[in-house]
């Protein structure tokens, strides 16, 4: 069991995680920067650290650098990251291992493939798990607008490195895709520190179903069932519901097995979320990514 546990997040994210930790006994850590330093979650740890330099509160959070200073510094022995920020970043679990700090969450390569979701489209491949079509990642523009007319339109830009429908825009026309991947990348860049897109097809009127995986170290992968997360706002889920509705016991069999495959496949270990589309017809188009 951990002793002491830095949580590399902010809000509400941090002070669960806090509450969790305390629950069982561990210590916890906080940080963050000067703009936050009137924040709930720096007075409800039992240590808090400031990071980064005034001015930049989102860069703060996202310098692996700095977070592993802090934990070295305060005595941790574990760092979790929560939910956004770094919490699929390889960096930062590469950097906790460097310095025998355990990385609450999966290991380097499993994060390597699944958090970026080039990669984790050819690992479902390899799966047997459907996909859509899409082009390699790249920040050259020209050859994005030239994968997107191939693909035909409505297409969407989504950034490598996003989630939470951050640098992610869906297109109509091919009159628009520059602009639009240009404001995806800067926003890219700013909240994960990548800006590389790709084009991939979009899907009219889709179903979102989600399914729960969770992974131990010995390669053991369960599911915990699935659930609609087709009501959104900006890309971004509203609503869950679960059991998803209006499935029927084939489809949710092979959802959970599509998303368990998928996990195994990458050696997926700790918790996480394999998500699909269905269309209209209740076919399975494809397997997006997985995500913590």
């Amino acid at each position: 069991m951990f002793g002491k546990v830095l949580v590399a997040n902010r809000g509400e994210i941090a002070i669960r995680a806090f509450r969790a930790a305390h629950e069982l006994g561990a210590r916890t850590v906080a940080v963050f920067p000067y703009e936050d330093r009137n924040s709930l979650h720096r007075l409800k740890a039992d240590e808090a650290y400031q990071i980064g330099v005034e001015g930049h509160p989102v860069r703060a959070y996202l310098d692996v650098s700095e977070i592993v200073r802090v934990a070295r510094e305060s005595g941790a022995d574990a760092i979790y990251p929560g939910y956004g920020f770094l919490s699929e970043n390889p960096e930062l679990a590469a950097a906790a291992d460097a310095a025998g700090i355990r990385f609450i969450g999966p290991g380097k390569l499993a994060l390597e493939m699944a958090g970026n979701k080039v990669a984790a489209k050819e690992h479902a491949i390899a799966a047997g798990v459907p996909v859509l079509k899409s082009t390699p990642p790249s920040q050259d523009l020209d050859a994005l607008i030239a994968g997107a007319k191939e693909i035909g339109f409505p297409v969407f830009a989504k950034a490598v490195a996003g989630g939470g429908g951050r640098g992610m825009r869906r297109v109509e026309r091919v009159e628009d895709l520059k602009d639009a991947l240009e404001a995806a990348m800067r926003e890219a860049e700013s909240a994960f520190g990548d800006a590389t897109m790709f084009i991939e097809q979009a899907v009219l009127r889709p179903r979102h179903i989600e399914v729960q995986v969770l992974a131990d170290k010995t390669g053991a992968t369960v599911h915990l069932f699935e659930r609609d997360c087709s009501v959104q706002r900006r890309h971004q889920k509203v609503v869950e519901i679960a059991p998803a509705p209006n499935l029927s016991q084939a489809q949710r069999d092979a959802l959970t097995r599509d998303a368990v495959a998928f996990a195994e496949s990458i050696g997926y270990e700790n918790a996480g979320t394999v998500e699909f589309l269905m269309d209209t017809e209740g076919r399975v188009l494809a397997s997006t990514c997985l995500s913590r």
